[in-house]
């Protein structure tokens, strides 16, 4: 009987490949006959799994919740300890803030500082950008119908963009920072040395007028310093990006290139600009000088 075992085993192992290769190719030519009776086959079989299936799955469901559940809870626990922390640290802000506010009243009416005027602003749509070479600016659809008025400070949430150079009824021409016409007072912040940044229709405008043996270097933020009365002091401008040549060069806060909104920002400092001096045509020159002509004559 033991030699005879393995001798059954290897024949029934020979016997089982070429049944399980035919009863393969008995389902295939089924399935090829007659579909309908697949399908319902495999309906059968999909209806009676189909509630052993769900109620296998009412355990594993469940465990997910109490996962989730769980999961919750501590994060509910430490958005809570965040918040106390929170809390606290704005608490003793608050405190601060009050205590500061206390004494700038108090110095306010021991100096009579005279409170600083209102600022109103506008936002208005660059509709027009003038990239040429020689000119940096862009026109703006806001006009004096709106309250633009000449010499107004055009700022975005970064920094300075420029000033309101132009001003129609419906639309107005900014200056950018970068144009070879603009010249903005600027301290370099920490030394507090004062310089002048002037624009040369590059990307970067330069600085001008430091002291000798100024002590720039790259990386110092640039904001307005307030002469002039163009600008009110410490508006962001940019950062000195190089040092090439001796000049410095200011990377503006501002992608002056992508700007779509400007806010233009009325400090109360317009009337400091000389006003521009109207052009007279010169058909009414050659007419007063007529008329000044016959003046003459009947005076004769």
């Amino acid at each position: 009987m033991n030699r005879l075992s393995p001798l059954r085993r290897t024949n029934l192992q020979r016997v089982t490949f070429p049944l399980l290769v035919l009863l393969s190719v008995i389902m295939i030519i089924l399935g090829k006959a007659d579909q309908v009776m697949l399908e319902s086959l495999r309906t059968a079989v999909a209806d009676a799994a189909a509630p052993v299936l769900e109620i296998l799955s009412r355990p594993l469901s469940a465990f997910a919740d109490l996962a989730t559940r769980a999961r919750r809870l501590v994060s509910v626990y430490q958005d809570n300890d965040r918040l106390a922390e929170e809390n606290e640290r704005l608490m003793g802000w608050q405190q601060a803030a009050l205590k500061l506010a206390f004494e700038n009243s108090q110095l306010r009416e021991l100096l009579k500082l005279t409170p600083e005027p209102t600022v109103s602003y506008l936002t208005a749509r660059v509709v027009a950008n003038s990239g040429g070479a020689y000119v940096r600016s862009v026109m703006v659809y806001a006009g004096s119908e709106n309250g633009v008025a000449r010499g107004q400070a055009a700022i975005t949430g970064d920094g300075l963009v420029g000033r309101v150079s132009e001003v129609g009824s419906r639309a107005a021409r900014v200056l950018l920072v970068t144009d070879l016409n603009s010249r903005v007072p600027v301290v370099v912040e920490g030394s507090q040395q004062r310089a002048l940044l002037a624009g040369d229709n590059s990307e970067r405008p330069y600085l001008r007028y430091l002291d000798t043996g100024t002590a720039i270097r790259i990386g110092d933020r640039i904001v307005t310093s307030g002469q002039g009365g163009v600008f009110p002091p410490g508006l962001p401008v940019g950062v000195v990006a190089s040092l090439e040549g001796g000049t410095p060069r200011v990377e503006p806060y501002v992608e002056l290139s992508r700007v779509g909104y400007i806010r233009i920002v009325d400090y109360g400092l317009a009337d400091a600009l000389p006003k521009p001096v109207p052009l007279v045509p010169r058909g009414s020159r050659r007419g007063e000088r007529s008329g000044d002509g016959q003046g003459q004559q009947s005076r004769r």
